[in-house]
């Protein structure tokens, strides 16, 4: 399959609120051969990351929108207009290419329109976009809702984050303490030929000059790395880990977490893993069994204590709540599609019944870490506040990290082109039982 054809698809279930990348592109991976799997990924996610952008470049170029059902066209003119503006892809090979596409999809008469709509796009579409500048929509390429939300909520930091959110994430390492020390390894790294640097708040961080296949890294098979972001790597030593403690990971896919927990302190009483859905929770073994470490995995509503819940106190959780993603837009950048204002409250009420239910299980003198990789205060230190204000028996502890800014509770970590994601932590004692 073409992959111009194989990335309008998978994005056409995106627009269409079918789908998220991650989980309409693997199908269309499989179609295109191998050697052009890359180019799928880059045209799939650089139209994402451009869109909202493009989707107004589109309605200067197009007579009249189209037709919801019609969905995959729209998909592939943007995958053309992506062609043109954001990569090396001669123009004449961008337009021809994606116009022949039309065929495939069985709608012979947008050929005419494509060729149209991108051959003008050639010759006037940086007039057009330059002559649009003035809208932050076009200036950021995030979606109005977002790009005013960041704005209200981070008045001096908001194009930069926008400019991070645009930016390629670097690919930044975890080192497993139980086999070497950071500075071992990126000696190792060194005799390898591998450019990468210390991570500035992240004892066992990473980050890589350049991204590279895992497969080629010292020892990866053996488990002596792993792949995940600097900001998620602070949970693990924010959770003050101690032998013997029993510890809860609630809401634990893909695993990164899980892992670092047993990683740093091997001498755990146990820790419990819960997730939702039991195909998330597949590969949370997998990092497990590459790590030779073992936790006890557990699909279910952390909600639902009664399901999964043996009433035994945990002295330590983590509660790394559903949220927007808005931290960790450059890595998904779909988001920008997928997500819409409305979620933000719905999410915000999940992430409060979520911490209400698990203080439950968590023992006096406990600690537990809340965590989002979302950057909206409205799903971070507003739930916090809440909580905390209906919570008699709980206080909040001081973090011990640099990274991010102190908000009214927890700490806020922005998104910093080469360096960490958006991420959000707070962190939590139990004082006193919850009465009644």
């Amino acid at each position: 399959m073409n992959p111009r054809l194989a990335a309008a698809r998978a994005l056409a279930a995106v627009l269409s609120g079918k789908a998220s990348l991650n989980s309409s592109l693997p199908a269309q991976l499989d179609k295109v051969e191998e050697r052009d799997r890359g180019l799928t990924q880059d045209l799939a996610f650089g139209t994402a990351r451009w869109q909202p952008r493009l989707e107004l470049l589109a309605a200067q170029l197009l007579q009249k929108p189209f037709k919801a059902t019609d969905a995959d066209v729209q998909a592939l003119l943007l995958v053309g207009l992506y062609q043109l503006f954001y990569s090396r892809i001669p123009a004449h090979a961008a337009i021809g290419e994606t116009v022949g596409c039309a065929d495939k999809l069985k709608k012979p008469w947008a050929k005419g329109l494509l060729n149209a709509v991108l051959r003008r796009a050639q010759r006037e579409g940086e007039e057009l976009l330059a002559g649009m500048e003035r809208d932050p929509v076009v200036r950021t390429a995030h979606p109005r809702w977002l790009q005013k939300s960041l704005k209200a909520f981070w008045p001096e930091q908001w194009e930069a984050i926008c400019a991070a959110n645009n930016a390629h994430p670097p690919m930044i390492l975890r080192v497993n303490r139980r086999h070497h020390s950071r500075d071992a390894y990126l000696a190792l790294l060194a005799e390898a030929g591998v450019g990468a640097s210390a991570c500035q708040y992240s004892p066992d961080g990473i980050v890589l000059a350049e991204a590279c296949d895992v497969r080629g890294l010292p020892g990866f098979a053996e488990g002596w790395v792993s792949v995940q972001d600097e900001a998620a790597q602070l949970a693990a030593d924010l959770l003050d880990l101690a032998p013997g403690q029993r510890v809860l990971d609630a809401c634990c896919a893909p695993g990164g977490k899980t892992c670092h927990i047993l990683e740093a302190e091997p001498a755990l009483a146990g820790v419990v893993a819960v997730d939702l859905e039991a195909k998330r929770l597949v590969r949370v073994r997998e990092n497990l069994e590459r790590l030779g470490l073992d936790a006890q995995l557990i699909a279910a509503d952390g909600r639902d204590t009664q399901a999964w819940w043996d009433g035994k106190p945990f002295q330590r959780i983590l509660l790394d709540a559903p949220c927007s993603a808005t931290g960790v837009i450059r890595r998904h950048p779909d988001i920008k599609l997928t997500r819409q204002p409305d979620d933000i409250a719905a999410l915000a009420q999940l992430q409060g019944e979520l911490l209400d239910t698990l203080w439950q299980t968590l023992e006096v003198g406990g600690i537990l870490l809340y965590a989002t990789c979302s950057t909206l205060p409205t799903e971070n230190t507003e739930v916090i506040g809440a909580f905390l204000a209906r919570t008699p028996g709980a206080r909040e502890l001081d973090l011990a990290t640099e990274a991010g800014l102190r908000q009214p509770h927890g700490r806020q970590l922005l998104a910093q082109e080469g360096g960490h994601d958006g991420f959000y932590y707070a962190k939590l004692i139990k004082i006193a039982a919850s009465r009644g």
